[in-house]
């Protein structure tokens, strides 16, 4: 494994070996290919918060875009062929209809989106000028934890929304913010397609025979195609928990686009994958168990 731990954790590296360095130093990268000789790889790092990028984007291009060639660049240098990437749904920014399928255009309304569509466009001209086999795996909003409950979502500064509502449940925090309260939904407040994490790591696994299979290159989305609002993943977490999550409305983040749901049967038929535990109680359950462990 290949992580700077700005965001991540050693004690979560638990098969094989770490090396300390950041993608941005490309010759610190090459020389982890140099040692370690992959194989394959799957490409995870990434600064990822939507309202971060709008206030930083020479953060997100510089870490996201040209980190990601660092990463190119020595994948062509020591002849390996296949890459999976983690994408986003941010790249399709605002779409007109849903649900979102590949075809949908890609026009990022923040610099986060627009960092991962450019590595998704890097990768397209890697592999038609250098035989690069890829995937860009496109992500909606993945929850859970590890179902054993030995890994879990543990960020700081932590932005997502379950592990929020849980912290809020617990008196962790005061209350939850909810970020706007009159968007276009049924309840006003933003819709989004959760995936639960474990189905993302088969996913994958799946896409790695994929391509190794030589059928690449391979876009396709990763959600269930069921969108859960703000107001009613609070009240899951109340059910699971049994607790009160206490919340306080508030404006409309920059960036934020008011649903984002998945056609995700690209992904279906292309890698046979289909989600297994991405309901979202199911999501809820496993990411409270989690964060009961640590209490």
């Amino acid at each position: 494994m290949l992580d700077n731990l700005s965001m991540g954790h050693e004690k979560a590296v638990r098969w094989g070996p770490l090396a300390k360095v950041d993608l941005r130093d490309r010759d610190g990268v090459l020389n982890v290919f140099k040692e370690y000789r992959p194989e394959a790889v799957v490409h995870f790092a990434a600064c990822s918060f939507v309202g971060e990028s709008m206030q930083d984007p020479g953060k997100y291009f510089a870490n996201n875009t040209v980190g990601s060639q660092n990463l190119l660049d020595a994948l062509v240098a020591h002849d390996v062929h296949d890459i999976v990437f983690s994408s986003t749904c941010a790249t399709y920014g605002e779409p007109d209809t849903m649900p979102i399928s590949e075809q949908t255009p890609q026009h990022p309304v923040n610099p986060y989106g627009q960092s991962k569509l450019m590595v998704e466009e890097m990768l397209a001209w890697y592999g038609q000028i250098h035989g690069l086999r890829w995937a860009a795996l496109r992500y909606f909003n993945v929850a859970g934890a590890d179902p054993d409950a030995e890994i879990g979502e543990e960020h700081d500064p932590e932005s997502h929304l379950i592990p929020l509502a849980i912290w809020a449940a617990q008196g962790k925090r005061d209350q939850l913010s909810v970020f706007g309260t009159d968007y276009p939904t049924p309840d006003g407040t933003a819709i989004r397609d959760y995936i639960h994490v474990w189905d993302l790591v088969q996913a994958h696994l799946l896409a790695l025979d994929f391509l190794q299979a030589d059928s690449g290159p391979l876009q396709a989305n990763l959600g269930t195609g069921n969108g859960h609002s703000v107001r009613q993943v609070i009240d899951t977490v109340g059910a699971v928990t049994g607790l009160e999550v206490p919340s306080l409305d508030t404006d409309r983040r920059a960036g934020d686009p008011p649903e984002l749901v998945a056609d995700a049967r690209r992904a279906t038929q292309q890698l046979q994958w289909t989600p297994q535990r991405s309901d979202l109680p199911t999501m809820v359950e496993d990411a409270w168990a989690w964060f009961r462990q640590q209490s």
